[in-house]
């Protein structure tokens, strides 16, 4: 099993004389600024002029400059935009500002794993990465625990780069929860495949395909949004805090039977072969190219396939259910 590191083998000291600019204050962003801070950590944010969220960096006190001027400004530059602003920003207003001895970093490994930022050699570049939205980083910190992280060098020009990869970890909380030591090719492969074959793309497209099954045999269309979606949530749950093992022993004989014998005759072997086709093409780089030529693009093929999935019934249905019942709070992403 991989090493475990908690609070007392990392030493947040090692940042205490430095200056950490956030590049970017979204759902990662804001929750690193704000758990650092409280951290007693030097933080700057850096935002474009227009952007959405500088009223509420500095009403959060921090200090919000331009990114190229956090970035001169910085001993440590934490670059917490999407994927696909990275390179850009990272180009036109990070690397010109950089200075040796710096250190760059990172919260998922795509654009230094597959060289769309190609880092100058004389800086450390590290990777924290929760395993945890942003929200979630916050409110635990603020609860006095934390979201467990991964922490990973690419580059250790200083020498310190493992030891200040895990006083970041530290200082966001993510020790507290326990952190694992990685490299950024394990963990932008890895990444990327539960979000495209399992967690977001694969549960996605199993909670529809069971949706509609049930909608074409006649039954009610709440039925089935509650027999394949709402429930899902009890089932995860008790795969986050107990394993697949825990879960089938809280469900009902009848319930795990079926899991045991009709499983694996839903996700067969075929299933498996096409998740190393997905495995293959996001090693190969494929994926990330076509992802990068998208959003160059203007994300034309994105914006069409959202748009028809918002269109279907099991959206629609679901809206009118979530807003019925009390602590979803309407039903509304908050």
């Amino acid at each position: 099993m991989v090493q475990t590191y908690y609070d007392k083998d990392a030493d947040i000291g090692i940042l205490k004389d430095k200056t950490i600019a956030v590049i970017g204050y979204g759902s990662q962003g804001h929750a690193h600024a704000l758990n650092m801070k409280d951290s007693s950590l030097r933080v700057v944010i850096g935002l474009r002029p227009d952007s959405a969220h500088a009223a509420a960096a500095k009403e959060a006190g921090f200090e919000v400059l331009a990114p190229a001027d956090a970035a001169k400004k910085a001993d440590l530059i934490m670059m917490l935009v999407p994927d696909e602003f990275a390179a850009d920003i990272y180009k036109k207003d990070i690397e010109k500002n950089l200075q040796p001895g710096n250190i760059l970093a990172f919260a998922h490994g795509f654009n230094i794993h597959f060289k769309y930022i190609v880092p100058p050699k004389d800086i450390d570049v590290i990777m924290v990465a929760p395993k945890g939205p942003g929200h979630m980083v916050r409110q635990l910190y603020t609860e006095g625990a934390g979201v467990p992280a991964l922490f990973a060098v690419y580059q250790d020009h200083s020498g310190q780069a493992r030891n200040i990869a895990m006083a970041y970890a530290k200082a966001i909380g993510g020790t507290r929860a326990g952190i694992f030591e990685t490299t950024y090719k394990e963990e932008t492969e890895t990444d990327l495949f539960g979000e495209q074959a399992v967690l977001c793309g694969g549960m996605s497209a199993l909670v529809t395909a069971g949706f509609e099954t049930l909608v074409e045999a006649g039954y009610q269309p709440t039925m089935a949004y509650f027999e394949c979606l709402h429930e899902m949530k009890l089932i995860v749950d008790l795969m986050y805090k107990h394993g697949l093992a825990g879960m089938r022993y809280s469900i009902s004989n009848t319930a795990e039977y079926g899991d045991l014998t009709v499983g694996p005759k839903i996700i067969d072997a075929s299933v498996k072969a096409r998740m190393k086709d997905v495995l293959k093409r996001i090693q190969s780089g494929e994926f990330a190219a076509e992802f990068v030529k998208e959003c160059q693009a203007g994300k034309p093929n994105m914006d069409k396939l959202r748009a028809h999935a918002k269109e279907h019934q099991v959206e629609k249905v679901g809206e009118e259910l979530r807003s019925k019942i009390p602590f979803l709070k309407g039903g509304k992403l908050l």
